[in-house]
């Protein structure tokens, strides 16, 4: 069994990774600040020696989203180089976004320097693009439901994945010979954002008026356009409805509460 480095192992997917490479057999290093093996700052890379050596793969799962990704390409290049200084390393799974090369929004600007930093490193590279996960999309709607109306972007449709069926990808992913850029996985269903608002929103009983507001920008007009999708890779198994259900709140038991 390999020993395999897990950036953003507390993460919402790299906990999961963590959990599956672990049940695998594999021994794991999860990776974060106040972990109390490996506390690595991918930042300025402090610990990220220690935690590499003899280190065969590197699943990298970390990522500023709260900050647009701004630290993303500085902990890539320090991984990289801790990388190269342990020797060892023959396979950095990296995973990605679905659309990362052709719609101009910031994130995905760095999601995809990130991606060329890494195939110009002279590693082993393995490249997992997925459409976005439920989770996400379940925030931004929490996010919106926040204002009296729920105002939603018109005409940008999405195709979210189950979290849980990526991880389980990443951990296939995740042996000693890299892949190069593999198959992009989506989700098994495509919604408008507006929809899928009113699917979660009714799955948690909350019942608010969602409105679709017409924006403008590049990033906006890529994602109208569809540069988000993958209709050709809609392996997903989990819809976005049965996700929102799963995540309702539990009715109350009869006769309880009285």
């Amino acid at each position: 069994m390999s020993t395999i480095l897990v950036t953003g192992g507390t993460g919402t997917l790299g906990v999961l990774v963590v959990d599956r490479l672990r049940n695998a057999g594999h021994e794991v290093r999860a990776l974060s600040r106040h972990a109390p093996e490996y506390p690595v700052d991918l930042s300025d890379g402090t610990g990220l020696d220690v935690a590499m050596a003899g280190a065969e793969v590197v699943v990298h799962c970390a990522s500023d989203t709260r900050g647009g990704g701004k630290d993303d390409e500085a902990a890539a290049r320090h991984l990289v180089d801790a990388a190269r200084r342990a020797g060892t390393v023959t396979n950095v799974v990296y995973i990605s976004i679905v659309g990362v090369d052709v719609v101009p929004f910031g994130y995905y600007r760095t999601k995809l320097k990130v991606e060329r930093l890494l195939e110009a490193s002279g590693l082993g590279l393995t490249i997992l693009r997925t459409t976005q996960f439920h989770d996400l999309v379940a925030q931004v709607v929490d996010m919106a439901a926040k204002l009296p109306l729920v105002p939603m972007p018109s005409g940008v449709r999405v195709q979210p994945i189950a979290v849980g069926e990526v991880a389980d990808r990443l951990t296939e992913l995740a042996v000693p010979t890299p892949s190069g850029r593999v198959p992009d996985m989506g989700g098994p269903e495509i919604h408008t954002l507006p929809d899928l608002a009113r699917t979660y929103l009714t799955a948690m009983g909350r019942h608010r008026r969602v409105i679709s507001l017409p924006l403008a920008g590049k990033a906006y007009a890529g994602f109208k356009r569809g540069g988000n999708l993958a209709p050709s890779h809609a392996v997903g198994r989990l819809t976005f409805a049965q996700f929102a259900a799963s995540a309702a709140p539990a009715a109350p038991e009869a006769g309880r509460g009285r």
